[in-house]
């Protein structure tokens, strides 16, 4: 209750003060705001960042392509390794000669025929 007392006391404050203020405080935060856009040396910096920015999604995007056939292939090693655990489980009776191989349920008793 004190955090939303207080949230509501600093809205109330911000509000009265944004009214008094009006619109030619608001005019002249929007006037500002432009002057700092078109200055050229922010431009500079807005087409250098987003030159960077290109770059490195580039390099990231040529990593991944690269790195997705190693993931690809070590998932398949690993889940055939798993597999292979999984098949000499209690239950599984996947490894065991003679058996019909069919899948143990979940709970790792067979289904009755």
């Amino acid at each position: 209750m004190r955090f939303k007392a207080t949230f509501l006391a600093g809205f109330a404050a911000g509000f009265v003060v944004g009214a008094r203020a009006g619109r030619e405080r608001y005019e002249q935060m929007v006037k500002a705001g432009r002057k700092v856009v078109e200055n050229p040396t922010v431009q500079n910096a807005t087409r250098t960042a987003g030159a960077k920015a290109t770059e490195l999604t580039k390099v990231a995007k040529d990593k991944a392509a690269t790195r997705v056939p190693k993931l690809t292939e070590t998932a398949k090693q690993s889940a055939s390794k798993m597999r292979g655990q999984l098949d000499r489980l209690p239950g599984r009776h996947a490894a065991t000669p003679g058996a019909d191989n069919e899948p143990a349920a979940v709970n790792g008793i067979r289904p009755a025929d």
